[in-house]
Parts: structure tokens; C-alpha cells; sequence
């Protein structure tokens, strides 16, 4: 199996990094568009395996996308990182035409390749390979809310004094600071809802600090972080070649699920061979759901550039 990584910056090579470790395929082609910087990163990392005991075979390109002929899964990294003070709608005029060409490049070569989009605006840039690239809809997947579940549990792992790997929470709706919905009512530890654990007080703390966890770690590094994207991606990556039927938060296609239609926005998913396979119902109640339509017309502001820039 071959599966390819676009963008070799610190997203792409961390996810690429993952997917060799875990050796996901046999062949894993990193690309970029900057001469050299993906076959550097590619020796770097192959000099690794004999250190960390992986075979994959990882070949670095550039520019090239007849290389990545026959990949299953395709996860497309590409674009400007977000600046501090920088928002993600600010990003759509720069990313739009990367992520566009970028995937109908992959396609050229894999017609039945996964897509895995992590580029941001995410759900703007999901939406905009589901229009522009006439797949079935299960094989287009938005990674943001693997990653905004991952700093979920974080946060509540903090509060709790706990492992993060004890508990379930998912955080629904458009990836961003102010479109993501944490979902406190259903969060558990082991089966018993944190809310038997922690206040209301506390329990919006956490969720306000999942909300701005992207913002915080820019405002940090002064860069968007790379160590939990690139390993969600290499998540959903995983559970898809090895048909796991994980669930996730996804942007996704919606078609009337969660009150929405025409456009991608980030709910449960079960991840398998066929890309997502199902959308899990929580079953919102009436403030829940009000979040979630609002969410969604902030992403349709942001979607309605596409169509302003003729992308779509």
C-alpha cells in the first residue's frame, strides 16, 4: 500500500513521521514544493528506521505527482501556517488555490485515493475538494475534529488529575476558535460524565480553553502547532488501512444530519476502509443544537469565498 503526504513542513513531516513509525504502508511519498525540502525530510526520518525499527519506505519529491501513483490514502497538508493575530477566514484567498490544485493533482494519479484534508480554513478547504472534485462524499475527510477531541480530552485530563486515555469527549461543529462546540454534557471518565466530577464553572473552563487551544499554542510558538495535527492525521490515516471503524469528529459532507445540508462541518464519524462510513447521532438538545446551526453559518460565510473567488 502507498500513501502520500503533500506539505513537508511540520504538519505533513509529523504526520508522515507517524504513518512510518506505525508502519500504516509500505511506501510512503512525501511531497513539496520547495526543491529539496521533501527529500531532505524523507532521508532524515529513513535514517530513523533502524533506530526505531520501522520498514516503511519514505521518498521524498518535489513537485512531482506522478510519484505518488496508486496511493490509497492521500492527506493534503499544504498551505500557509496561521500567524499569530491572523484568523483562519484570512487564510481562504491564499490556501483556496493550493489545496484545490494540490488534490486534483492527487486525483490525476489516484482516482480512488482517500483525501484527508488538514489545511486551514478546514472545513472551508473539505468543502471545497467535495465540490470541486466529483468524489462520493465518504472519501473526503476533514481532519480538525480528531485534534480538537485530542485537546478536549487534554484539558479535561488536566482539570480531572487524570489519563487522557480515560476518557471519551468530542467537540462537534466548524474548526475554529469561535465555530467549535465542546461537548460537556456527554464527556465521560471511564463511563461517568465529568459533570459528577466537576462543576459547571469548571467544566466551561475546559471547554473555553479547547475552543482557543489553536490560538494558544500560535500565540506560544508563534506558528500553528504540528505534534497533534500531524498525529491526527496519521490517526485517521491508521483506521482507515487497517479498517479500525474508530470514531472520530470529522468534517464531513452533511445531508439533512444535524438539522444541515450543503456543507462539510465537523461531526462523530466512524473511519474505516471506505473512508467515513457512518455519522453517529448524539442527539443535541435545543441549546446544543443552536450552537451547531450557528457554527454552520459562520462556515457558510467563510464557504460563500469560494464562490466569490469562482473556485467553486
Amino acid at each position: 500500500m502507498k500513501i502520500t503526504v503533500v506539505g513537508a513542513g511540520a504538519v505533513g513531516a509529523t504526520c508522515a513521521d507517524n504513518i512510518a513509525r506505525k508502519e500504516l504502508a509500505q511506501e510512503l511519498v512525501l511531497l513539496d514544493i520547495k526543491e529539496g525540502f521533501a527529500e531532505g525530510k524523507a532521508i532524515d526520518m529513513m535514517q530513523t528506521a533502524a533506530l526505531l525499527g520501522f520498514d516503511t519506505k519514505i521518498t521524498g519529491v518535489t513537485a512531482d505527482y506522478s510519484k505518488t501513483a496508486g496511493s490509497a490514502v492521500a492527506v493534503i497538508t499544504s498551505g500557509l501556517p496561521r500567524k499569530p493575530g491572523m484568523t483562519r477566514e484570512e487564510l481562504i484567498g491564499i490556501n483556496a488555490g493550493i489545496v484545490k490544485g494540490v488534490a486534483e493533482n492527487i486525483l490525476k494519479y489516484s482516482p480512488d485515493a482517500i483525501i484527508i484534508v488538514i489545511s486551514n480554513p478546514m472545513d472551508t478547504m473539505t468543502y471545497l475538494a467535495l465540490k470541486s472534485l466529483g468524489l462520493p462524499k465518504n472519501k473526503i475527510i476533514g481532519m480538525g475534529g480528531a485534534l480538537d477531541n485530542s485537546r478536549f480530552k487534554y484539558y479535561l485530563s488536566e482539570a480531572l488529575n487524570c489519563s487522557a486515555n480515560d476518557l471519551q469527549a468530542f467537540v462537534i461543529g466548524g474548526h475554529g476558535d469561535t465555530t467549535m462546540i465542546p461537548l460537556t454534557r456527554f464527556a465521560t471518565y471511564q463511563s461517568l460524565p465529568v459533570s459528577n466530577l466537576l462543576d459547571e464553572a469548571a467544566l466551561a473552563k475546559v471547554a473555553a480553553a479547547t475552543m482557543v487551544g489553536g490560538a494558544t499554542l500560535t500565540g506560544l510558538i508563534g506558528t500553528s502547532a504540528w505534534y497533534a495535527p500531524g498525529a491526527a492525521g496519521a490517526a485517521l490515516v491508521e483506521s482507515i488501512v487497517r479498517d479500525e471503524k474508530k470514531l472520530f469528529t470529522c468534517s464531513v459532507a452533511l445531508d439533512g444530519e444535524y438539522g444541515q445540508k450543503d456543507i462539510c462541518l465537523g461531526v462523530p464519524v466512524v473511519i474505516g476502509r471506505n473512508g467515513w462510513e457512518s455519522i453517529i447521532d448524539y442527539k443535541l438538545n435545543e441549546t446544543e443544537q443552536a450552537a451547531f446551526n450557528k457554527s454552520a453559518d459562520a462556515v457558510r460565510n467563510m464557504n460563500s469565498v469560494l464562490t466569490e473567488m469562482k473556485l467553486i
